[in-house]
């Protein structure tokens, strides 16, 4: 067995101590060898045998670390990343990739100039219920799709004392959501034509965009993206309709509440959204109802896969080009937003 790659994560903040550390941990071809942090104190508690640095720049000089995962906050992800690309190492960024889509097209320039392999941490693409609705569609068993209608909602009516919602440089309800849904539905469905978007603070106080609602328009079907911090319940997380047949999914994947609970990726019950989906199927009769199981979610995919790529077994689990498409259609969202119009796919954007 090859021996595991040396992987240093950057940043102990919500999105280093939930998903990667323990992800990270869990791939058998990977070794979370240190974290570069300013915790200290939480780190060496929970990770007490890893090494610990408090600047990129001193975790870059040690000649054994393979790859930097970027867990840092959004502002600071172009930089981390083009540091610890020209130290020779391959990097992880958790999404969104970058604050801007030129920034974006940099890093992606730099790693193919420096024959790097760059990802991006899209991690729902292997939720339990988006992996359903992939197969569904794959099956045909909707037929021609109208409508695709993604929600992912939450209810959080006080503003959070974090940088996530205080209103700076890639903060936001759109920026933290928003590229999850958007990077599902370019799996599914490809780039859209133009996007209508409305992005708006409704909370009390708030900084940054906590509601938004895009609109994608493709050649025959319809999508709806939204997200709000004002929302408790009964919408349904995916809703989707077509010539043969309509699929309602209510509940969010389980594994970030199983993270956030401390349970072991791979444990028993991992990856395992026990609310099924409903299909609305059309009969004589009258329309007939099924309940339709998920298929098992696992976030552990994405490392396994990243660390086959990198020892040139298996292609990249998210490319930088992909998660660059992504900002593209996050800026043309805000765009549209602050414009007040439809911005189609080939508008130069200012």
């Amino acid at each position: 067995m090859s021996t595991p790659l040396n992987v240093v994560l950057v940043g102990y903040g919500y999105a280093g101590k939930t998903f990667h550390a323990p992800l990270i941990s869990a791939c058998p071809d990977l070794q979370l060898y240190g974290v570069v942090s300013s915790k200290a104190d939480v780190l060496s508690a929970a990770w007490p045998a890893l090494r610990q640095w408090p600047t990129l720049q001193q975790a870059l000089q040690d000649t054994a670390v393979d790859l930097v995962v970027i867990a840092t906050p959004n502002d600071l992800h172009f930089s981390h990343a083009e540091a610890a690309l020209l130290a020779g190492k391959h990097v992880v960024v958790d999404k969104p990739f970058t604050l801007t889509l030129e920034q974006a097209r940099q890093l992606d320039a730099l790693a193919k100039r420096l024959g790097l392999l760059l990802s991006v941490f899209h991690n729902r693409r292997w939720d339990a219920d988006f992996l359903t609705v992939q197969h569904l569609l794959a099956s045909g068993r909707l037929g021609r799709i109208s409508q695709f209608v993604a929600h992912f909602d939450r209810y959080r009516p006080q503003v959070q004392q974090r940088w996530r919602e205080q209103g700076g440089a890639g903060s936001g309800l759109w920026y933290d959501l928003g590229p999850h849904l958007l990077d599902q539905v370019l799996q599914l469905f490809g780039q859209p034509l133009a996007v209508s978007a409305y992005l708006a603070r409704q909370r009390p106080a708030a900084q940054a965009t906590d509601y938004f609602h895009v609109q994608l328009r493709y050649a025959e079907m319809h999508v709806v993206l939204h997200g709000s911090c004002l929302v408790s319940g009964g919408i349904p997380r995916f809703a989707v309709h077509g010539d043969l047949g309509s699929y309602t999914k209510y509940g969010l994947d389980t594994q970030e509440a199983d993270l956030k609970l401390g349970k072991a990726p791979g444990g028993s019950g991992w990856g395992v959204d026990p609310l099924p989906g409903q299909l609305f199927l059309p009969a004589a009769a009258g329309p007939q109802t099924e309940s339709l199981p998920n298929l098992p979610g696992d976030y552990r995919a994405y490392y396994r896969q990243l660390a086959a790529a990198i020892r040139g077994e298996a292609d990249n689990p998210v490319t930088a080009q992909q998660a660059t498409l992504v900002m593209d259609w996050l800026e043309r969202a805000e765009y549209s937003a602050a414009q007040g119009r439809e911005v189609s796919a080939q508008e130069l954007l200012p």
